[in-house]
Order: C-alpha cells, then structure tokens, then sequence
C-alpha cells in the first residue's frame, strides 16, 4: 500500500515542489479532499441502492457522469490511508459503474445516468471516463490488492476493451467514446491524451501495442505546438482529419462548441495531464510540452495566476472570463516540469529556474485559496488531482 503522504515514489530528478513544509501541502491536499467529498459524493438511494456511490455533477448535463465516476475511483484510490473511508467509497463507486454498462461493450461505461439512476444519452461510452475508471482499477490494485473485486482483471478487461472500441485501429490515436464511426473516427479530444495511463496500461497488459498508443498522442502533441501553436504551446479541445497525414486543430463547432478548436473547456486540462507524465516518467516529449505551456502562461500573466482566463485562441489572444480553477489548477502542474535542467532546456528554452518557482508558488497559493464551488464539480475534480500531483502524492501503478 502507498498511503497519502508518503511521497515514497519518487520524481524525476531536478521536478519542483512548493516552497515550504511539505506536509502543509498535504493538509492542504486533505482538506480539499474532504471538501470535494462533501459537495460532490452521492451514496445509497441517491444511485441506484445501498453500497453504491457515485460524483455528482451538478454542473454537467447530466447528474452523473463518466468522467467524474473516474475521477472519483482515481482520487479515493490516491487518498488510501489518508481516509480511511476511502476504499469503500471507491467500491461504492465501481458498483456504480459496473452496474451501467455501456451498450456497445459490457466492460465499458454508460457515459450518463439522470436523477433517477437510468442511462441516458445513447448509453454508449466516453474515452475519458474509461480511461480514468481503468486507471483507477489498477491504482486500487496496487493499494488493496483483489479485496472483493479483481481490481487487476477488471482494469485489464476495461483497457482490452478501450484498445478494442476506443482507439483507432490506424492512426492508434483516441476516439471519442465506443460509439464513433465515420467522419468521428477523424476527430480526437487533447484532453483524452493521457501518456502516463498509456504506460501503466502497457505495464499491466504487457500490449505492445500501448506504445504505438503512447507514441502516436506524443508525435501529434509535438506536431500540433510547433504547426498551429509556435508562441504558446496551446493545444486545441478538439483535432480533426487525424486520418489524413494533416491533422489540425477543429476549424470550429465539431462536437460541442465554436471553440472546439480553441483551447477551451476540454484542453484546459492539457498541462495537467502533460505535466502529470513529465515528473512521473521523465519523458523528454512531456518535459517540452508541459514546460512550455508553463513558460507561456507566465509571461502572458506576468506570473500572476489570477490573470489566467478561461478561454484562448492557439495564438495566445484571450476571449474566456476569469479564470475557473480547471484552467488555473492544471498550469501548476506543468509549471513543476520548469525545473529540470538539461542540455535541452539550455538550448530551447532558457530561463528557467528562479522564476518558475514563483510562478509556482503563486498557482499553489492560488490553488489552496478557497474551497470548491458545490456548483463546479468539474473544476473542483481538476483542482484536486492537480493538487495531489503538484505535492508529489501521485504515482503511476
């Protein structure tokens, strides 16, 4: 078991932290945590029946959603030892999820339940949410071992099935959900380009065919920057024409708004989930994004989070409102990547150091400065793992 708090995997060499005494952050951490469960967890009646939990979205279209389930089974599994209510209520959530089945494969999941605890919306599946839930599984694996579910067969399963129905057989990029076909089977979400579950599913698998995965979203990553976002490192919500050989950022509305091409309420996570396999696994691909995403944001900001919006063209120009902390939060993950010196850094991106850990320091002030907004589930589930990854209490299973 690794209990929160133990920061015993380490880093890569040279990642910052924030200044200060390390377990003020992780106090900071747990109140967040318990904040985040009062507002956002739901059990017993409320879902469907005694010993099932679920995250609530009041902020989503509907009150349950994919990408919050997997959410929830990530945070719990983290907050193992720190709570110790955690593994329960990370069973009360997989209930929840095995118990709506997606209808295109029964090891993936029904992306929405209503109030009532029924599927609704197609009652297929969104690559988000089965990429975290199986995430998630193996996490649970690694803290709690079988317990009385096969955490380790349910994750492999649930990863066999994402390979299967979720990413193109092609171009091994990420789909939207089990339910893409046609001109869909062109378009994939930034946000879904998670490198550091492609590693862990490709340890736990032992698929080879995760490293094509993990190769294809890193290739893009780099090809997306430096053709469409040379100055910010911007990555769009959306990429079209993946098929092609000329994948581009969404020349407008293609699945949810007219910034599906912008960096928008989907890519807002991007330097979170860059950022997370830059300090994990070291990966000089990730290193590059996440830092220059950082490097970006501060000088648009002047180092100040609170000019951070949500909202920006590719080219930097801001459009958004102020900045929702699922926008905020994910900057000081990639902000952590700063801090590493190499041949590479000198040479591409220079000054780093002394300045990115200010930078640093004043998102984690940011980040710690109020609770969540019951309304803004969303935003509060992206804080809280950011948070958990900038105090060094993540790790990959």
């Amino acid at each position: 078991m690794i209990p929160f708090g133990a920061h015993s995997l380490p880093y890569a060499p040279g990642t910052l932290r924030p200044s200060g005494d390390p377990a003020a952050a992780d106090r900071q951490v747990l109140e967040h945590y318990r904040w985040w469960k009062a507002s956002f967890l739901r059990s017993g009646d409320e879902v469907g029946g005694r010993g099932r939990c679920a995250v609530f979205t009041p902020d989503a279209a509907h009150p349950f959603v994919a990408e919050a389930q997997g959410y929830g089974l990530v945070i719990t599994a983290l907050m193992a030892g720190a709570d110790p209510d955690a593994h329960g209520l990370f069973d009360g959530i997989l209930r929840h999820v095995l118990a709506h089945p997606s209808v295109n494969h029964p090891d993936l999941h029904a992306a929405q339940q209503d109030a009532g605890g029924r599927d609704v919306g197609g009652h297929d599946s969104a690559t988000d949410g089965d990429l975290d839930i199986a995430y998630g599984l193996l996490l649970a694996d690694r803290q709690w071992g079988g317990g009385h579910s096969d955490y380790k067969a349910l994750a492999v399963r649930r990863i066999d099935a994402v390979l299967e129905c979720e990413v193109h057989g092609g171009t091994r990029l990420t789909k939207l959900g089990d339910w893409s076909s046609g001109r869909f089977d062109e378009v994939s979400r930034t946000s879904d380009w998670m490198p550091d579950h492609f590693r862990a599913f490709r340890a736990a698998t032992g698929d080879p065919r995760w490293d094509e995965v993990l190769d294809a979203h890193l290739t893009l990553v780099g090809a997306v920057r430096t053709r469409h976002a040379p100055a910010t490192g911007l990555l769009p919500d959306f990429v079209v024409d993946t098929t092609s050989g000329d994948p581009r950022p969404a020349p407008g509305k293609v699945l949810e708004s007219p910034h599906d091409g912008d960096y928008h309420w989907n890519a807002c996570r991007d330097p979170w989930r860059l950022g997370a396999d830059a300090v994990t696994s070291g990966d000089v691909r990730t290193r590059a994004a996440a830092r220059g995403l950082s490097r970006w944001a501060r000088a648009a900001t002047g180092g100040d989070p609170a000019r951070i919006r949500s909202g920006y063209r590719l080219d930097g120009t801001a459009y958004g409102g102020p900045g929702s902390p699922a926008f905020t939060a994910p900057f000081a993950v990639a902000a952590m990547a700063e801090g590493e010196r190499d041949e590479i850094v000198e040479r591409d991106e220079g000054e780093g150091g002394e300045g990115a850990q200010g930078w640093l320091d004043a998102l984690w002030a940011r980040m710690c400065g109020a609770p969540p907004d019951p309304a803004r589930a969303y935003a509060a589930g992206v804080r809280l793992q950011s948070m958990l990854v900038v105090s060094h209490n993540y790790w990959v299973p």
